[in-house]
């Protein structure tokens, strides 16, 4: 036995070594090989992250629609291709798919991001300069990783133990969607007492129920995210667990244990892998924010949006990302983008309002970033254009409005949400104090279709500041 153990120590020892190696040797041998740029998309439920890469993929195959993007602009791009992700054990990115539904006679919305994929797009690039005048063009391969935002959500959990997380989600599920059913439940269930598996589901069901409401109702912070989006773990111990009021010295077998046993699983099963084996692997990221969302739903949600990104932030590991770096701490997120969707549905008179609002609101995140040597942006934009401009009269009054086909209607609308305060603090003050309603204004959200596209030879669909935003994530590097 003594034999065995040590022969097991020595393989995991080994194996250890090995990996370290490899990674040593991948960074080392990184600069000679063609340079690769890893790029995380991700956001909160409905903030548009499958439309993001099917247009951003579709701008960067065929660029006449990317001035403000400066590898294109200049004519440095030659050729751009899909190509195989290096990753064969990580579902593909259904890009075809997605970009067939947006380009249909009858457009439709793709579905949502329910799991993690992954596209490599290929851009052969001719390099500036000296140089650029003796060297031919040069391959970089862009890997866009897609991942849903409540997996994000629960990198926040890796710094906090059962007892924490439960007090803090306990302090404001009252006033939230769902979370005096889920009260209700956890009223009548003693935490000490020995565990009985069908209450232990029972809490379960009603909490995932309120998370659901919650995010449906437009709040943000909805962890743990995989209750939401489970996938074949749907209904395994590890999902089975729900926040609970403080007991003192629980005994071994009690429902307190148990829940705290599985939190910590989950925590190290769940949550660290994909840390490990995706996230912390990320040369870019753009985080996608669904704000307008989050304003129409109420200063609550707006609340509940700022302390959601702040907290996530912390699972970032931002910095500058050089060799030395690389070889020393791993692998460093050194640009991140906040980007604020849905700018269509607002006239692009409002679209600075919307952009200082997103970056107030993201104002302690950004700090978190840029203190430790990241460069943070904030940004408004619309993937995929769908709506156009317009100005009509109400009661007298000229309002710059956009027009667009209503979802799950063939007719078409002019909308005007509300005028943004011109000052973030308008929406930002009342809501870092709890109230329950803007007192002198109503914002409003409406859900648009995508509109039938007409595209030229080497155009790609039609969006706001897409080419920004690309040349921001990938300019520097191309």
């Amino acid at each position: 036995m003594a034999r065995k153990g040590a022969v097991v120590v020595l393989s995991s020892l080994v194996d250890g070594i090995s990996r370290g190696v490899d990674r040593v040797t991948g960074t080392v041998s990184a600069p000679f090989t063609d340079p690769v740029i890893r790029l995380g998309v991700t956001g909160l439920s409905r903030a548009g992250k499958t439309v993001f890469i099917t247009s951003l993929v579709a701008n960067l195959l065929d660029r006449g629609r990317m001035p403000q993007f400066q590898p294109a602009a200049r004519g440095a791009i030659r050729a751009a291709y899909l190509q195989p992700q290096p990753d064969d054990t990580v579902p593909r990115f259904d890009y075809e798919a997605h970009l067939a539904d947006l380009t249909a006679r009858d457009p439709q919305w793709p579905e949502s991001t329910r799991r993690i994929s992954e596209l490599r797009l290929s851009l052969k690039v001719q390099p500036g300069g000296l140089i650029g005048s003796v060297q031919g063009p040069r391959t970089v391969h862009v890997d866009i990783v897609d991942y849903p935002g409540e997996w994000l959500l629960d990198l926040s959990l890796l710094d906090k133990d059962f007892a924490g997380w439960s007090a803090e989600v306990l302090a404001r599920i009252e006033d939230r969607p769902g979370g005096s059913d889920y009260l209700a439940e956890l009223a009548g269930t003693d935490a000490s007492a020995r565990l009985d598996e069908p209450v232990a589901q029972r809490l379960a069901r009603a909490y995932t129920a309120h998370l659901n409401a919650a995010r449906e109702a437009g709040y943000s912070d909805c962890t743990p995210g995989r209750f939401m989006l489970p996938g074949d773990m749907e209904g395994s111990p590890v999902l089975t667990f729900a926040p609970l009021r403080a007991v003192e010295r629980p005994g071994r077998h009690s429902l307190w244990r148990e829940f705290e046993r599985r939190f910590d699983s989950y925590k190290r099963n769940v949550v660290k892998p994909f840390f490990r084996d995706h996230f912390a692997k990320i040369d870019r990221q753009i985080v996608l924010v669904d704000v307008l969302g989050a304003i129409h739903a109420g200063p609550r949600a707006v609340e509940d949006l700022r302390r959601a990104m702040a907290d996530i932030l912390t699972a970032f590991r931002p910095g500058r990302n050089d060799v030395l770096s690389r070889l020393l701490m791993g692998r460093r997120i050194d640009r991140v983008l906040f980007a604020a969707t849905k700018a269509d549905h607002l006239h692009h008179e409002q679209h600075p309002r919307l952009t200082a609002i997103t970056e107030s609101l993201l104002r302690e995140a950004r700090d978190r970033a840029a203190f430790a040597g990241a460069e943070v942006r904030a940004m408004s934009i619309a993937a995929l254009r769908a709506t156009d401009e317009d100005r009509v009269t109400h009661d007298g009054a000229e309002l710059a409005v956009v027009r667009g086909r209503l979802l799950g209607s063939d007719k078409r609308a002019a909308f005007h949400p509300g005028a943004l305060p011109e000052d973030p603090a308008h929406l930002l003050a009342p809501a870092r104090k709890g109230a329950e309603a803007w007192l002198d204004a109503d914002y409003e959200v409406m859900r648009f279709a995508p509109l039938p596209l007409t595209l030229k030879p080497g155009e790609g669909p039609p969006h706001i500041r897409l080419d920004r935003a690309a040349q921001f994530l990938l300019g520097d590097r191309l």
